[in-house]
């Protein structure tokens, strides 16, 4: 059986028991690179053998996992943060379909999430924004027409650029043609969770400049929006004066 594992956005306590477990046992790991943090191999056991799917194309991945199959073997692919997000998972688990392979899928702790926590930040503050916008810039891999980051920008909603750092001109530019100002703030995130984490906290305005100034040029998120900010609403989830199901609001 392949069991597709989420590894967490870096640091290796982040996964989850059950994929610690399926690591333990595992007969075959296919790992994404330099993505996942190797000290989450350390918990393979001494007989495993280990594949960096860096390396491999889709059609090597299928046959490794084939072969494991044919012999009884317990595959795990080993994603980074959780595999629904850039994880190209769709396209293994098709043709695993399409063999009658058996599989299932393990979640993890994406890094839009590690990046909060980094920040110690809430993406959804009441009256500043309630969409989070979960991108990329578009480069050698297109996007939807639709989709183009400036069309998206447009909305003005908490945005979470993946894959696009070493674009960062470009992202800037893009953000500049949506709803947001030279002074909205932003903040980069460097490796969310991993001993090796930094930030870096600027504006649209000098975006390029800070991310070039601090030496990034890969492996970061692009966090943008009002939520950065200090002004906002207060919850009615906690407001003494808001009827719930479990509790009647006084009169303010």
């Amino acid at each position: 059986m392949v069991h597709f594992v989420g590894a967490g956005p870096g640091a290796p306590d982040l996964i989850t028991q059950r994929g610690a477990a399926l690591l333990q046992t595992a007969d075959c790991i296919i790992y994404a690179g330099s993505l996942v943090n190797p000290a989450l191999l350390g918990l393979a056991k001494a007989d495993c053998t280990i594949y960096n799917s860096a390396k491999m194309t889709l059609e090597d991945v299928i046959s490794v996992m084939r072969e494991n199959e044919k012999n009884n073997r317990i595959t795990v692919r080993l994603h980074t943060g959780d595999p629904c997000l850039y994880g190209a998972i769709r396209e293994q688990m098709d043709r695993l379909d399409a063999e009658s392979i058996p599989y299932d899928d393990t979640p993890g702790v994406s890094s839009f999430c590690g990046a909060a926590a980094a920040l110690n930040a809430e993406y959804t503050l009441p009256s500043v924004s309630q969409t989070v916008i979960i991108t990329r810039m578009e480069g050698r891999t297109p996007v939807p027409e639709k989709e183009k980051l400036q069309s998206l920008a447009t909305h003005g909603a908490t945005m979470v650029i993946f894959l696009s750092i070493g674009l960062v001109n470009q992202v800037q530019q893009a953000l500049l043609q949506g709803a947001y100002t030279a002074s909205t703030p932003v903040a980069v995130v460097y490796k969310a969770t991993w001993p090796e984490e930094r930030i870096v906290r600027c504006t649209v305005g000098d975006l390029a400049e800070s991310v070039h100034k601090a030496g990034i040029t890969k492996t970061a998120l692009i966090v943008v929006g009002d939520f950065l900010g200090t002004q906002y609403d207060r919850s009615k989830l906690y407001d003494p004066t808001f009827t719930t199901e479990y509790r009647k609001g006084s009169k303010a």
